[in-house]
């Protein structure tokens, strides 16, 4: 009687190739995960720097149709528009009012292409500004 101890060779290339493909499984989605958390993060940035530019439109200067553009920390290009925005409303008397609003939209993109083919993030408010008489 011939009885067998341990495992054959062909169990133990079966075992190795599930562990094989397994593993290689679980890499691919920890990889994804740890893009999706830079991505994540560049995101963040991006909005932190269009908020803190939106907050500077109109504290350095009075609000006024302007564009301008920058770079941020060498990575993130910026593109201000400010322009006037036009209030439409029936019964009101635009002349009678001492302010005026402004549309102001940040733009800040960023990547290989940044502005052509690359991420962007956009924020767009109305300011408030006394008329210039």
């Amino acid at each position: 009687m011939n009885k067998q101890h341990g495992f054959s060779l062909l169990e133990i290339l079966i075992a190795f190739s599930i562990l094989a493909l397994s593993l290689g499984i679980l890499l691919k989605i920890f990889s994804a995960g740890v893009n999706t958390a830079g991505v994540a993060e560049e995101y963040n940035a991006a909005v932190q720097i269009a908020e803190s530019i939106m907050a500077q439109t109109s504290m350095e200067t009075p609000l006024k149709p302007t564009e301008s553009t920058g770079v941020e920390n060498g990575k993130y290009h910026w593109h201000v528009s400010v322009s006037l925005f036009q209030f439409t409303a029936e019964d009101l008397d635009l002349t009678t009012i001492a302010a005026v609003l402004f549309k102001v939209k940040v733009i800040v993109s960023w990547g290989d292409k940044a502005g052509v083919g690359g991420r962007q993030v956009q924020l767009i408010t109305l300011k408030l500004a006394n008329k210039m008489v």
